[in-house]
């Protein structure tokens, strides 16, 4: 049976990207990623929920933000398509971490944390541009 694994994501970038080169010159970017759900408990009260998401990626895209560094910037509203990956590792101390990350396949900006717009309106454009 195949499989799939894919990530959409529409969120605010919680810190300006880091890009960090690697001997070779391959590049990596990290960043993070904040979704927020809002919804109504049963009492009839707004409630927000964020799930922060780590982004990464080894190729063009990090090559792309490292430069045009300034045009991505903590509070930036992203569109992001990836898919998810899990890994574990042994921090300093000899404990086993786990982390679950988005490997970034692509990125655009839906608008910036210096000129507020409506997010929505953003994706609708960037939807009429793909069909």
């Amino acid at each position: 049976m195949a499989s799939l694994n894919k990530v959409i994501l529409i969120g605010n970038l919680g810190r300006d990207p880091e890009v960090f080169t690697f001997e070779n010159g391959t590049k990596k970017m990290s960043v993070s990623l904040a979704t927020t759900e809002s919804y109504r408990d049963r009492d009839g009260n707004r409630q927000e929920q964020t799930e922060w998401h780590n982004l990464v990626n080894y190729g063009q895209i990090a090559q792309d933000i490292a430069d045009r560094r300034r045009n991505y910037v903590k509070g930036d509203c992203m569109y992001v398509e990836g898919r998810i990956r899990s890994r574990q590792y042994v921090d300093a101390q000899n404990v086993t971490r786990y982390v679950t990350e988005i490997l970034v396949d692509k990125m655009m900006s839906l608008g910036n944390a210096r000129t507020p717009q409506d997010p929505n309106a953003s994706y609708n454009a960037y939807a009429s541009q793909q069909q």
